[in-house]
This record gives structure tokens, C-alpha cells and sequence, in this order.
């Protein structure tokens, strides 16, 4: 009898353990299962082995950092305050943080291209400047302070330098047979699907305080930065590269040679890419500016039957779907024809915006959204074909970095006349037209004319 109670204790300290370490392998086993899916899709084709797929999940987690930052910001400056109140706080914050940016990126591409043997160092530092900026807000929005602008600003620019770093590490962890256009095609659309995933988890964050999504942002960014010195030792490697300087004018890419004691300057981007370059600006111009004019004025005259949040979820899903519609697309589509894909998807675009200027309704204002989010990642990735095409790898990589930073500042530009705009619907979408079709008409006949003789010739390198 003795011995039958011993037991039955020693069964019931044993049963403890046993209970909790199966409780524990019942929650870890979903995550588990979710993070080897996630692991076989960004490593799958060569990825894993050439470091492409420690990329595409850095990139998916720079996207869940941003936009917990973003719902953080949105619902300081932007929702919890009357829309006449709001107006005025978003031009604040655009003046405060957007103006010094416009600045501050042309400037952002060349001083990394200073530094190729540092690029890890460089994403990690981006991440960690992040992280530590998401701490100085989280006291910001609590507390109301103006430090919310500086900080604000340090974000942006930080976010911006990680995307120029990036564009220019992705040409140097392509695995055998894989096309610059599909490595990209990946790593964006991993972005869109890990921001499509945290900015619920931000919502709800959001409810519980003004200052978790900041707290979510620290601990991504914070992971982002030891996942920045995974990536393989060759993307700082800067054997063969040079700087590229773009130049449309076709007198300038043929220079003396070097002059003595000089450092040598490389004009290295034919027309083709410039054409292309201005044509991507025009798009992510629009892009700005309906995310900035249609923030405003959907929650003025939201959606029939619809709140101004649900009015603005909607849009903003229609522009993501296109996006990632866009982006398989190019992946599928890779390197053929890209020259008349950028004509095609700006003559679109412009079609679109047009009827949405003449027959204003908010089915139409949702298709433009989904149409512009398809023509920006559509033609963006057929600009990096271009580039891979006609620019010398020696130059590729600085190629891509200033590329990345004209088209950071045509996004803050296309944001600010979209801010400055009265709420008329009809109005504001024709100024889109307007910004569309100057990239479209200036560019249609260079693009075309490139595609017809088969791509520029490859300048000389001075």
C-alpha cells in the first residue's frame, strides 16, 4: 500500500514535467512548421547556397520593422486628431522630416558607394539606428514631444540607406542561372508579404498602446541587425567595381582618357537606362501622391457605405495586391522586352488615371491604386533588367544605388504636391494624369527606339 502511494506521487511529479515540456513542443511545433515552409521558399533554386535567401528573409523583416513604424506614426499624426488638425500635422511632419530627405538622398547612394567593403556593417547599422529611433519615438507619441520629427526623419533616412545597400548587394548573391530580375522579383515580394503580415499584429499592438508597435519595431529591427552579418562575406567585396555616374546625353559617355593623378569617372548608362529611370520616377511619383492625396481625402468623403478606415484598408489592399500581382508577373515575364513593358505598363496607368479623373467614383479610385502598385513593381523590376543588360558589372552595382535614390526622391516630391492639393477628387486625380504622362511622353519614343535596335550598345569605360 506504501509502495502504491510512492509511486502514485512519483507518477504525479513526473506526470508535471511531461505535461509542460508537451505543452510546449504542441506551440512550437506550428512555428516550427511555418518557419521551414518560409525557409524552403527563400532558399529554394540555389538561393540558400548563394546567400540570396538570408537576403530575402533580411528584406521580409525590414518590412515588418517599417510598417510597425508606420501604423505607430499614422496613428499619431494622421488619425487621432480631426482631419483639418491632421492636414496640418502631416504637412508638419513632411516639412520637418520629407524636405531635409529630399536633401539628404542624393547623397545617400555616393557615400555608400564609398564604402562597398562595408555593406554588412551598413545594413546592420541601418537596422540598429532603427531600432534605437523606434525607442526615441515610443516616448515621442506618449508624450507628444517635437523629438517625434527628428526621429522620424532618422528612420526615413536609415530606411532609404538600407535600400540602396540592398539593390547593391543583390547582384552579388545571384544563384547559377538566375536572372537579376527574378532575385529581385523574391526579395520584393518577401517584403510585401512579411508587411502584409505584421501590419495587423501593428493594429493590434496599436490597441493595446501608442507605444507597442515602436516596442515591436525595436525587437525586428534589433533581430535585422544580427541577421544583416549572416550575409555572406562576398557582398562586401568590392573586386572589379567602380562608380557609375548616369548620363542620357550620348556625347558624355565617351571621355578622355584618365587624366594623371585623377581618379576616373565611369559614364556607363546609355539612354535606354536613363529613359527607363525617368519613366520609373514618373510612377513612383503617383505612388506618393495617392498615398498621401487619398489618405485625406477618403477620410473626408469616405467610400459609400463605408468608415474612412475600411475606405482606406480598401485601397490600400488593392494597391498591395497589384504590387505583388506586378511583382510575379515580372518574374514570370524576367528580361524579355523591357523597354515596351515600361511603355505599356506607364500607357496604362495613364489610361487609368484619366478615367478615374473623368469618371470619379470610389471603384475607379481603387482600381488606380491596384493598377499603379502593378506598373510600379512591373517597371521597376524591368529597369533592373535594363541595367543587368546595358550597364558593365563593373559599374552595376553603384548603377544601382543612385537609381534606387532618384527614385526615393520622386516619391517624396509626388507626396508633397499630393499634401499641397484642395480635396476635389476630379482635381487631384488629373494632376496624376499630368505626373504620369510628363514621364510617359518624354520617355515613349527613347524606350521604343531602344527596344527596335535591340538595346543600346554598351558605352566604353573610361
Amino acid at each position: 500500500m506504501a509502495a502504491a502511494r510512492t509511486e502514485s506521487r512519483g507518477g504525479s511529479r513526473g506526470r508535471g514535467p511531461g505535461l509542460f515540456r508537451a505543452v510546449g513542443r504542441a506551440l512550437r511545433r506550428p512555428v516550427s512548421a511555418a518557419g521551414r515552409v518560409i525557409r524552403r521558399a527563400t532558399h529554394a533554386h540555389g538561393a540558400g547556397e548563394s546567400g540570396l535567401g538570408k537576403l530575402i528573409e533580411l528584406h521580409g523583416v525590414n518590412g515588418a520593422g517599417d510598417v510597425m513604424i508606420t501604423v505607430a506614426l499614422a496613428s499619431t499624426v494622421f488619425f487621432s486628431v480631426p482631419t483639418d488638425e491632421a492636414r496640418g500635422r502631416v504637412a508638419l511632419y513632411l516639412a520637418i522630416t520629407m524636405a531635409p530627405f529630399t536633401l539628404l538622398a542624393p547623397v545617400i547612394g555616393p557615400l555608400l558607394d564609398r564604402i562597398p567593403h562595408g555593406r554588412r556593417a551598413a545594413m546592420a547599422t541601418a537596422m540598429g539606428a532603427r531600432a534605437l529611433l523606434a525607442l526615441v519615438l515610443s516616448a515621442a507619441v506618449a508624450g507628444g514631444g517635437l523629438e517625434m520629427y527628428p526621429a522620424a526623419l532618422g528612420v526615413l533616412v536609415a530606411s532609404k540607406a538600407y535600400g540602396v545597400v540592398r539593390s547593391a548587394v543583390v547582384p552579388r548573391l545571384l544563384p547559377p542561372g538566375f536572372s537579376l530580375v527574378k532575385a529581385n522579383s523574391r526579395v520584393t515580394l518577401c517584403g510585401l508579404l512579411a508587411t502584409g503580415a505584421a501590419a495587423p499584429v501593428a493594429a493590434l499592438l496599436q490597441q493595446v498602446g501608442p507605444r507597442w508597435p515602436l516596442y515591436g519595431a525595436f525587437v525586428i529591427f534589433v533581430a535585422g541587425m544580427v541577421l544583416s552579418f549572416s550575409l555572406p562575406g562576398k557582398v562586401d567585396s568590392a573586386r572589379g567595381e567602380a562608380r557609375a555616374l548616369l548620363a542620357a546625353d550620348e556625347h558624355r559617355l565617351h571621355v578622355p582618357r584618365r587624366v594623371a593623378g585623377k581618379r576616373p569617372g565611369l559614364r556607363t548608362v546609355g539612354t535606354a537606362v536613363t529613359h527607363a529611370l525617368a519613366a520609373n520616377a514618373a510612377i513612383r511619383g503617383l505612388s506618393g501622391f495617392l498615398i498621401f492625396f487619398l489618405a485625406f481625402l477618403l477620410r473626408e468623403h469616405p467610400m459609400t457605405g463605408q468608415s474612412a478606415a475600411v475606405s482606406l484598408g480598401i485601397v490600400g489592399v488593392a494597391a498591395g495586391a497589384g504590387n505583388a500581382l506586378g511583382t510575379a508577373v515580372g518574374a514570370w515575364l524576367r528580361s524579355r522586352a523591357p523597354e515596351i513593358i515600361i511603355v505599356t505598363v506607364v500607357a496604362v496607368v495613364l489610361g487609368t488615371a484619366v478615367t478615374s479623373a473623368v469618371l470619379f467614383g470610389a471603384v475607379l479610385v481603387a482600381c488606380l491604386a491596384a493598377v499603379a502598385g502593378f506598373a510600379q513593381a512591373l517597371a521597376k523590376l524591368s529597369l533592373d533588367a535594363l541595367i543587368q543588360r546595358d550597364v558593365p558589372e563593373l559599374v552595376r552595382t553603384s548603377a544601382f544605388a543612385r537609381s534606387e535614390t532618384l527614385l526615393q526622391v520622386s516619391w517624396v516630391l509626388g507626396g508633397a504636391i499630393g499634401i499641397a492639393l484642395p480635396l476635389n477628387g476630379t482635381l487631384g486625380l488629373s494632376v496624376a494624369s499630368a505626373i504620369v504622362a510628363a514621364g510617359w511622353l518624354t520617355t515613349v519614343r527613347g524606350l521604343i527606339g531602344s527596344a527596335r535596335h535591340g538595346g543600346t550598345a554598351r558605352p566604353r569605360v573610361a
